[in-house]
């Protein structure tokens, strides 16, 4: 595994307003002794199942984080987003991670807006694969108009939850 060093970068922890000498062990953390600090995050991966490539390091797979700056740098000219999104739970550690390691490859800054969105629940539960309470756009087009679906997630403000059910939508 390749891990990234968190304490190299001063600026690690702005985004999401965090210190990170405050920051606990195991907070969202497992303890790994593979690495040097805890906050410290896998850049590749050793595995040999499911999907891996060959690198200088081992067989394996880049880290959640690494998969994300690398699919932005692939689609822009300048490794830059004037806007990047994403659910609230993503600015930590999963954006400031991005930011970390964008920053030092690329040598400039990686976006100039987060536009960091509320989570949608369902009857007021977090809506997420392992939760199983989660619903694919195509399953709900067919049971419902996406201009309706469109119009539901206007109605509330961006920063708020969104609370899904069914009857809302009729």
């Amino acid at each position: 595994d390749v891990y990234f060093r968190v304490s190299k970068v001063p600026s690690y922890g702005d985004i999401s307003n965090r210190n990170i000498d405050d920051l606990m062990v195991g907070a969202r953390i497992e303890e790994n002794e593979k690495k040097e600090n805890p906050l410290d995050f896998c850049l590749w991966k050793e595995t040999h199942v499911g999907v891996n490539w060959e690198s200088p390091w081992s067989k394996g797979r880049p880290g959640w984080h690494t998969e994300c700056v690398a699919m932005i740098n692939d689609i822009t000219e300048n490794n830059h987003v004037d806007i990047h999104g994403g659910g609230m739970d993503n600015i930590f550690p999963h954006h400031e991670c991005e930011i970390a390691q964008s920053v030092c490859a690329n040598g400039c800054d990686f976006v100039k807006y987060f536009i960091h969105n509320n989570l949608v629940t369902v009857n007021g539960q977090k809506m997420g694969k392992s939760l199983g309470n989660f619903i694919t756009l195509p399953d709900l087009f067919n049971k419902f108009d996406p201009v309706i679906v469109r119009f539901f997630t206007i109605l509330s403000h961006y920063r708020k939850p969104t609370d899904f059910d069914d009857n809302k939508l009729m």
